[in-house]
């Protein structure tokens, strides 16, 4: 079984040092190249290899494929992979099985057949046997029926009665990320290895000042950073032209054996809707922070006709998310990005100063995906793989914790 440089992202790393890693519901590699981004102190490469990921998604498999070519992908249902082969082999086992039924935003059905897909998980821990396995989902995960039966599993008599838990919910903001992002974070470590794994610590607080250079390592290594703000982080950063409407033409490929359009670099997703003129209209009535409620008592000419920008139904209610029509603080972290961020009617999506919807390539950015990651797949489909991503820098921190536990 291989242990050489598994992705672009990293370089390699030496043989001893090498952490070996299993990403089930893989995605297009966001929790990967977090891992695989992170370099020690002193190293100019990561220590961590993947050897294989599961993503039953096509076209997310295939953009994993890409970036990670020497990672064993399988690209069908985990419910018929064989974890067999790697039982042993593994350090790590990470993944966040499809949260859908757990969310806030759907219906939060118990009996969604979405949430028995973390027995999968379960299934895969137990036959590999990894030192540790990190488990990502929505916060409401440790509310469900699901974590209770993981908690009890770990008991005594469980099958996985060798591990020990922890469990917290993180925010990406924490990490440096640009995107207020909070995720239920399960991490378990076996226990013939001594003491359990620790979340890792924050690094930047959304309370926190700017600081002034300290010479006292203790003393700098206590304290934290602002918040990043997305402004700087992304929008600066990003084109000034309009947004163009398609994906470039032309590109199709089968890296999996699936026909699918690409690969596109994540610097070629600068690409929008074609907003109605009425759409239009309302972004430019909406301000910095603001959302809906500004559409209130406006008017504007639209197509030749004075034309009212707000809905009887947004008007009638003062309750519920102040998300909708929504546009972004420039000088705060972005909400979360999910997979229909392309549509303001779903949330915080408008771009914190231009009348537009931000575009995949900015959310891409607000994820930490680097200009030249590759993508497959309908611009539906990408944007669905840039919503479901772990943000790289959360990942990065995980890896740190994780190679820090390991690798003493």
């Amino acid at each position: 079984m291989t242990t050489t440089s598994h992705d672009a992202v990293a370089g390699a790393s030496p043989a001893d040092s090498t952490i070996t890693v299993v990403d089930l519901f893989s995605g297009a590699g966001g929790f990967s190249a977090g891992f695989h981004t992170y370099k020690p102190e002193g190293s100019d490469g990561s220590p961590f290899r993947t050897l294989a990921a599961v993503e039953f998604d096509q076209a997310a498999a295939a953009s994993y494929a890409a970036n990670f070519p020497e990672t064993n992908v399988y690209a069908k249902d985990i419910v018929d992979w064989d974890a067999a082969p790697y039982a042993g082999q593994v350090d790590v086992i990470m993944g966040g099985p499809p949260c859908q039924g757990f969310s806030g935003l759907g219906k939060e059905d118990p009996d969604d057949p979405r949430n028995l897909l973390w027995t999968e998980y379960m299934r895969v821990v137990t036959t590999i046997q990894p030192k540790i396995f990190v488990l990502e989902n929505v916060d409401r995960f440790l509310k469900s029926q699901q974590f209770e039966d993981l908690l009890k599993s770990t008991a005594d008599g469980g099958r996985l009665e060798n591990y020990e838990l922890r469990w917290k919910v993180l925010n990406a903001a924490d990490y440096g990320v640009p995107q207020a992002r909070r995720r239920a974070i399960v991490i378990a470590t076996r226990k013939d290895l001594g003491a359990a794994l620790e979340h890792p610590r924050p690094t930047h607080s959304r309370t926190a000042q700017a600081q002034q250079p300290t010479f006292d390592e203790a003393e700098a290594a206590d304290q934290l950073l602002p918040w990043e703000p997305v402004g700087k982080a992304v929008f600066d950063l990003t084109p000034k032209d309009a947004p163009v409407k398609d994906l470039p033409e032309g590109r199709v490929d089968e890296p999996l054996g699936v026909k699918l359009p690409g690969p596109f670099r994540t610097r070629e997703l600068h690409i929008g809707r074609t907003p109605t003129d009425l759409s239009k209209a309302r972004y430019a009535a909406i301000s910095e922070g603001g959302n809906r409620h500004d559409l209130r008592n406006k008017w504007a000419m639209v197509n030749g006709e004075k034309t009212y920008l707000s809905t009887e139904s947004w008007d009638g209610h003062n309750n519920g998310s102040g998300d909708v029509m929504g546009r972004m603080h420039a000088h705060r972290p972005s909400v979360t990005i999910r997979t229909e961020f392309y549509k303001p009617e779903k949330g915080r999506y408008l771009h914190p100063v231009e009348p537009r919807p931000i575009t995949h390539y900015e959310a891409a950015l607000i994820q930490g995906f680097p200009d030249d990651f590759k993508w497959f797949g309908s611009k539906i489909q990408i944007a669905r793989q840039i919503g479901n991503a772990v943000p790289i820098g959360l990942g990065r921190a995980l890896a740190e914790a994780i190679h820090r536990r390991l690798a003493h």
